[in-house]
């Protein structure tokens, strides 16, 4: 189906005047106008201008395309280089934080086992010291038992009689009467 050069020159996604300049091109027989008197592509003709268009343009595109390639590749080179230093700047620090957070750990270990070892000592001094006491209470009661013993009798009499006045006396209180 014959197009017009508008048609063409979109589908093939060039200017007009590209089109027409190469449909001026052709051969005579290749060239045709509609009742209008407009410019008619017959399929032969589209066939032609489209090889000779689509070939400058490949060609052109491999060119553009090679430069972006190297263009890219060369930025993606460069991006991949920064990117690795940065992965092993990352890493360096990464190492660096672990070795302290391991010096801080041993260090807490230390304290941890000099403050067992303190409560250790603390509870050994403790049950040394309630057995101490324990001794010293068992010797004040002997030695209370021999002093009461050893107490004349008229003594302990005398003693026993204060101890029935204190009781009488709070027996006596006024406050026992109501």
């Amino acid at each position: 189906m014959p197009k017009t050069i508008r048609e063409l020159a979109d589908e093939l996604k060039v200017s007009k005047q590209t089109i027409q300049y190469h449909y001026q091109r052709l051969p005579a027989k290749n060239r045709q106008k509609d009742s209008q008197g407009t410019n008619i592509i017959s399929p032969t003709a589209e066939k032609i201008i489209s090889d000779k268009v689509a070939k400058p343009l490949v060609a052109k595109n491999q060119q553009t395309g090679s430069k972006k390639v190297t263009k890219t590749s060369k930025e993606n080179n460069d991006l991949v280089a920064t990117l690795r230093r940065e992965v092993e700047d990352l890493k360096a620090q990464r190492d660096k934080q672990l070795a302290t957070k391991d010096q801080q750990i041993s260090s807490k270990d230390r304290q941890i086992d000099h403050l067992t070892k303190l409560i250790d000592q603390q509870q050994q001094l403790q049950l040394t010291t309630v057995a101490e006491n324990k001794q010293l209470k068992d010797r004040v009661q002997k030695l209370g038992g021999l002093f009461e013993t050893s107490k004349p009798p008229q003594n302990r009499q005398e003693n026993n009689k204060r101890e029935d006045l204190n009781k009488n006396r709070i027996d006596k209180a006024w406050w026992h009467f109501w």
